[in-house]
């Protein structure tokens, strides 16, 4: 087995409120392995969210260790994890976060830009994952312009531009029409499998979690293994990505 690009050891996560202290996560450990599909389940509030934060280094943990390929990424300064999220981590959480005075090519182009990549080379990145999330013809449009279902799409190709070895994704499909989701689902797959990027996907979606190749349920601020496959298995192979393109399945 391929050896693990991220790996948590321990996590605890508490918050003061007035009165009292709320421990959300308890001891989570969980591995991340390339071209992997890990799907987190579990109740809304119980702390998905905040497990893929800690992931990503966007939180500190209370407690525990995170480490990536080259150590432990916790005794790092946020500057150094600010680096080390442009280059390794993608996001793609609930809310889009795309910025209104930019059109869907520029938002996508941003991180690497923030990554002082040529700007060549990253808007042509940038357009060809517009084509493969379908909305080509929608590259000069600004947020505003775009469906709920648009936005997301654009903020999924915004995660992939600089071909992160992680991607981090709260509810990607939440917001989407069941047609738009089961593609959004399809890219997924395509790129976890075509392209070796790891996926940490926390979801209510039984068709999402169907493609994963492991699930685990956040119960009682641990991480437990659904060991027991779901009714249906895995998501047939999506037709499309061969030889490292990035397929069009829009």
């Amino acid at each position: 087995m391929s050896e693990a690009v991220l790996r948590a050891r321990g996590i605890e996560k508490y918050f003061e409120i007035p009165g009292q202290t709320l421990h959300v996560l308890l001891g989570v450990d969980v591995d991340i392995f390339p071209g992997e599909i890990l799907a987190i389940r579990g109740a809304s509030g119980v702390g998905k969210s905040t497990l893929l934060h800690i992931l990503g280094t966007l939180e500190r943990p209370t407690a525990g260790d995170l480490m990536g390929e080259e150590g432990s990424l916790l005794g790092r300064s946020d500057t150094e994890l600010a680096a080390f999220r442009n280059r390794y981590i993608g996001f793609v959480f609930q809310f889009h976060h795309l910025m209104p005075e930019f059109t869907a090519l520029e938002n996508v182009m941003m991180p690497g830009l923030i990554g002082k990549l040529p700007l060549r080379t990253v808007r042509r990145r940038a357009r060809e994952l517009l084509v493969a999330v379908g909305l080509e013809d929608r590259q000069d449009h600004r947020p505003q312009e775009l469906s709920g279902g648009e936005q997301q799409r654009v903020a999924v190709a915004r995660s992939l531009v600089r071909e992160p070895k992680v991607v981090l994704a709260d509810e990607p499909s939440g917001n989407l029409d069941p047609g738009t989701a089961e593609r959004l689902h399809e890219l997924v797959y395509t790129l976890a499998r075509e392209h070796g990027q790891a996926w940490v996907i926390a979801t209510h979606n039984e068709t999402l979690a169907q493609i994963a190749d492991r699930r685990s349920r956040l119960l009682h601020g641990r991480l437990v293994s659904e060991k027991e496959p779901l009714p249906g298995g895995p998501a047939r192979e999506p037709q499309g990505s061969r030889n490292g393109e990035m397929p069009n399945l829009w």
